[in-house]
C-alpha cells in the first residue's frame, strides 16, 4: 500500500542511506501483516514466500539487512522464521531473513548522524505520532523521537502518547466508528501543541491521521531530504 499511495516514503529512504554510503536494492511487495491481521493465514504464509523468492538472491550476493520503512510490517518480516517454521523448504531461509529485518531506524541510530542532517536546519516544530507497532510490536518507545531531536528537530509535547491513533493494521476499515473516535482523541493531542506538521512512522497511520486533519501528515524519513 506504501509503495503505491506514497512513493516519496521509500524514495527518501533511499537517499537517506545513498548519504551514509548504504546502497538500497528493489524491495517485495505486501509484506502479509494484513493477512495476518484478518486472519488469514494461509495467504500470510503464501506472502512471506513470495518475498523470500525475492529477497534470497540478493541475500545470497551479500545483502546485510532488509530495513522495512512501515513500522507494521517489520515485526511481520521479522515473525517469517515462526510463521513458516513448519514449511520444510522454507523455515530455514525465513529464520534467517528473519533475523536480518529491521526498522530503519533501528539501521540509522547505528551509524553517523551528521550524513543524516536534513539540508536546511528544522524552522518549525512537529508532533510525533509513534504507533502501536513501533511502540508494542518493535519494543522502541521514544526512539524516534530521540533521532528526530538529536537532528535538530523540536518535538511538541504529546499527551497519552501511547495510546493508538485507531488504524491497527485493518481495524479502521472493520471498525471505523471506534477507529474514528480513536483518531479524533489521538489528533486532539497531537494538534495541541500547535505543529506545523505530524510525522508519524507507519503508513497505515499515516493515511487514517490525514483524513482526520488539515496539518500534513508525513513519514519522518521524509524530514531528513
Amino acid at each position: 500500500m506504501q509503495s503505491l499511495s506514497h512513493p516519496g516514503i521509500n524514495s527518501a529512504a533511499a537517499r537517506v542511506l545513498d548519504r551514509l554510503g548504504v546502497s538500497a536494492l528493489p524491495g517485495a511487495g505486501c509484506c502479509g501483516a494484513l493477512a495476518q491481521h484478518l486472519p488469514a493465514m494461509e495467504r500470510a504464509r503464501e506472502t512471506a514466500r513470495r518475498n523470500i523468492d525475492t529477497w534470497w538472491p540478493l541475500i545470497e550476493n551479500g545483502a546485510e539487512a532488509v530495513l522495512l520503512t512501515a513500522t507494521g510490517c517489520a515485526p511481520t518480516v521479522m515473525d517469517y522464521g515462526r510463521l513458516l517454521a513448519g514449511d520444510g523448504a522454507y523455515a530455514e531461509r525465513a529464520g534467517r531473513l528473519a533475523s536480518m529485518a529491521m526498522d530503519i531506524s533501528v539501521f540509522l541510530e547505528r551509524n553517523d548522524l551528521e550524513p543524516m542532517r536534513p539540508p536546511m536546519e528544522p524552522a518549525a516544530p512537529i508532533a510525533f505520532h509513534s504507533p502501536c507497532s513501533l511502540q508494542h510490536g518493535l519494543k522502541r518507545p521514544g526512539a524516534v523521537e530521540r533521532l528526530l531531536q538529536a537532528l535538530g528537530f523540536e518535538l511538541t509535547p504529546v499527551a497519552d502518547a501511547h495510546l493508538c491513533c485507531g488504524s491497527a493494521g485493518a481495524y479502521s476499515l472493520l471498525q471505523p466508528d471506534i477507529a474514528n473516535q480513536l483518531r479524533s482523541r489521538k489528533l486532539n493531542a497531537l494538534e495541541a501543541g500547535q505543529p506545523a506538521l505530524i510525522a508519524t512512522a507507519n503508513i497505515g497511520c499515516l493515511q487514517h491521521l490525514q483524513a482526520g486533519t488539515d496539518v500534513e501528515v508525513k513519514h519522518w524519513i521524509e524530514l531528513l531530504v
